[in-house]
């Protein structure tokens, strides 16, 4: 009889809720389900809560609510509405921002949002507290660490402040098109606004926080919105300086998996490093009589996936 496991918690990604009609993706050939996705989201708080064993906590991985709320003046009452659902769990959720969050608040809106879940405390992550990473431990030799892939980024900042401009001169310097959401002729496309990257500070910071985790023999476990495996992406949605990030992960042995939204078709990979990339299947863009959820159980040796609707079952050794 297999072992109880260390722990157990739920995940999602791309709620995108809207209380709008059914619209389609950028392409206009994707079909999105904005009003659905609420009630895709209680079925998932629901059976959560029927879990048994039962949860520990739920992993938001970003783009909880639609960019169209701030054109509709509705991004607070739509934020509200999803923090409502979730907050029926008896258990803590921890969130990612993603390009979504970032077009209807600016960073230190968020910062005062009930999607700030970084605990309190000075070493809980980067000095700079409007960067949304930070780590904390569920269980003995467990890790999770929550990256912030928009840190730099040209959304949620202010046009005069140094961290746009810094963002501007990285796009600019890859991206020359008119349109900086189109990859078109790119010979890296996922140089585009929809997408963000991590500064300088907040490597040195995942640096440190991993080579604790080596020193202490635990396991980390890694959550963002934006993917940093280009084979876990379609090699559009992918951050900008994903192989600094990959670069750290893979000078330490503790990392075992890294997950992730904002491609809603979703995809897996295990890395040469033993490492696997799992990217969430968006809620959006699922069918009212499907969903795209999932509990993910931890044992000494695997994690093992629980998906409903278009998420898969997945077994995933350490």
């Amino acid at each position: 009889m297999q072992a109880a496991p260390r722990v157990a918690f739920g995940v999602v990604a791309d709620i995108q809720f809207a209380d709008a009609e059914d619209g389609h993706d950028f392409g206009g050939c994707r079909r999105r389900y904005y009003r659905h996705s609420l009630r895709l989201l209680r079925e998932a708080v629901r059976a959560w809560a029927d879990e048994s064993p039962p949860i520990d906590f739920v992993l938001q991985l970003g783009d909880s609510i639609d960019g169209q709320n701030v054109r509709r003046g509705e991004a607070e009452s739509a934020l509200q509405q999803v923090l409502a659902v979730l907050g029926e769990l008896s258990v803590p959720v921890h969130h990612a921002w993603g390009n979504h969050e970032l077009y209807n608040f600016s960073r230190a809106r968020l910062v005062h949002s009930g999607l700030y879940s970084r605990p309190a405390g000075g070493s809980d992550g980067p000095p700079d507290r409007e960067c949304h990473a930070y780590h904390w431990s569920p269980a003995p030799r467990l890790r999770l660490v929550v990256l912030d892939t928009y840190d730099v980024s040209t959304l949620g900042t202010e046009p005069g402040s140094p961290r746009y401009q810094e963002s501007v001169r990285v796009l600019r310097e890859k991206n020359p098109n008119d349109d900086l959401n189109s990859p078109a002729g790119l010979k890296e496309p996922y140089f585009v606004a929809f997408n963000g990257g991590f500064s300088q500070a907040q490597l040195d910071w995942f640096n440190e926080v991993l080579k604790f985790s080596d020193e202490n023999q635990e396991k980390v476990i890694i959550m963002g919105h934006v993917p940093i495996h280009p084979y876990a992406s379609n090699g559009v949605c992918l951050a900008w300086n994903y192989k600094a990030a990959l670069s750290v992960i893979h000078s330490h042995r503790c990392v075992v998996c890294v997950l992730a939204g904002h491609l809603h078709d979703g995809a897996y990979c295990l890395d040469s490093h033993g490492v696997h990339h799992l990217t969430l299947e968006g809620v959006i863009e699922t069918p009212p009589e499907s969903n795209a959820f999932g509990t993910i159980y931890v044992y000494e040796d695997k994690m093992i996936l629980k998906g409903r609707g278009r998420i898969p079952d997945r077994v995933m050794h350490f």
